[in-house]
């Protein structure tokens, strides 16, 4: 469960067993597509889900989210279960979770302190490290609230500066006050490193792809396949938090360019998150070319790049070109399969993108995706000047036609 609330741990080393809450409040997406996505990031925290129970309702309830009778119904499945903890997949304020944990009697996380728990614990460099502390600092100072009896306002006495009496909530939201300022300091030194790396390339001239997609669309696979590195990827949510770089060889140029493997984005990923993450999402930003990883095995795929699309905007990089690499090809089924290896496929009202077809897994339709880099990379050059979006023109093979069709695998 997540570190958030005050865990109890399972017996020797079993894994923690956990009940799923969904709630529909009408809008769009599936509820039970949102529990699905909330167990595999549960399986990645290394909960065993053990029963799921969906609600739908107008509006949370101010106290308990699912107003008193649902939780009722969740204490009952809590106990038949043995479960030892409840997750929710929306985010719940510190009241409710407050009141959710001394109703169940269990501890009670949500969507965003499970994203930050698993964060927390893939993060591998210095860099990764910090920008979770500071989303989870971020988190923690909003639930400081008064839950235990030694959080009782303190007597002030000799050697004690606070005044006539300063609360223990007060001294802990100024410790981590003080610590937030401090990795927000470490943070920005990072960036400015980040900066001088970014103004050296370049110097140099080197054209700039970025990785980005929804996570666990198979972006590091993807990355290792190109660049022959080995960098971990597991068919797990977020098994690839810290940024990665590599030179890619482009026969059909000439030439090498810089290949980044970034952080996969999710439904309703924690705005303090994106914020902790500004310095690695900023990779993307900077990019010359972004390749858009998408899971074309996937039948969320539309909704999943979507949400690609919002974070890109939240982060400034929605205006730079893009390629749609639609990965995971070698799991579709023949009446899925796409006609051409790459196309262009109109995205919205006079928005055109090329669109790729690969496997990651048997190398299917890479040497087409290199052949699409490399002559996006040529043309940059050959112009001096940064791309727009209406620069990235499909350079097709002969016969291959553009498309006007929706973007749908299996239609193109």
């Amino acid at each position: 469960m997540s570190s958030a609330s005050q865990s109890v741990a399972p017996p020797g080393g079993e894994l923690t067993r956990a009940v799923l809450v969904g709630v529909d409040f009408g809008g769009a997406g599936g509820v039970e597509a949102g529990l699905d996505e909330l167990a595999l990031l549960a399986s990645s925290a290394g909960d065993l889900t053990v029963a799921r129970i969906t609600a739908k309702r107008r509006a949370p309830d101010a106290a308990l989210f699912v107003g008193s009778g649902k939780a009722d119904e969740i204490k009952a499945k809590v106990l038949e279960c043995g479960a030892h903890g409840v997750i929710f997949d929306q985010a719940l304020s510190p009241a409710q979770q407050r009141n959710l944990e001394q109703h169940l009697g269990v501890p009670v996380a949500d969507r965003t302190s499970l994203i930050l728990d698993i964060f927390a614990d893939r993060a591998q460099s210095h860099e990764g490290k910090l920008q979770v502390e500071l989303a989870r600092l971020q988190y923690v100072a909003t639930r400081l609230v008064k839950r235990w009896s030694h959080l009782e306002r303190q007597r002030g006495g000799i050697g004690n500066r606070g005044g006539p009496g300063e609360a223990q909530i007060e001294l802990d939201r100024r410790m981590i006050g003080d610590r937030i300022k401090s990795v927000k300091a470490r943070l920005e030194k990072v960036k400015r490193q980040r900066g001088t790396q970014r103004k050296a390339r370049e110097r140099r001239g080197t054209f700039r792809v970025s990785l980005v997609g929804y996570t666990n669309a198979g972006k590091t696979s993807l990355f290792n396949t190109l660049v022959k590195a080995r960098s971990y990827a597991a068919d797990q949510l977020f098994a690839t938090l810290d940024t990665t770089t590599r030179a890619l060889w482009l026969e059909q140029a000439g030439c090498s360019v810089s290949l980044s493997d970034t952080v996969g984005f999710i439904r309703d990923l924690p705005h303090k998150l994106v914020e902790a993450f500004e310095a690695t999402l900023q990779e993307a930003a900077d990019a010359d070319l972004l390749l858009h990883v998408i899971d074309a095995a996937n039948p969320l795929l539309l909704e999943q790049q979507d949400e690609v699309q919002r974070v890109l905007q939240e982060i400034g990089a929605a205006d730079v070109p893009q390629v749609l690499v639609f990965n995971k090809c070698d799991l579709l089924e023949d009446s899925r399969a796409p006609r051409h290896v790459a196309d262009v496929v109109e995205v919205q009202a006079g928005v055109r993108r090329q669109r790729v077809f690969v496997s990651a897994r048997t190398g299917e339709g890479l040497d087409q995706l290199r052949s699409v880099i490399a002559q996006i990379a040529v043309e940059a050059r050959l112009n001096a000047r940064p791309l727009a979006q209406a620069d990235v023109r499909f350079l097709a093979d002969e016969g291959e036609r553009p498309s006007n069709e929706p973007l749908q695998v299996g239609e193109s």
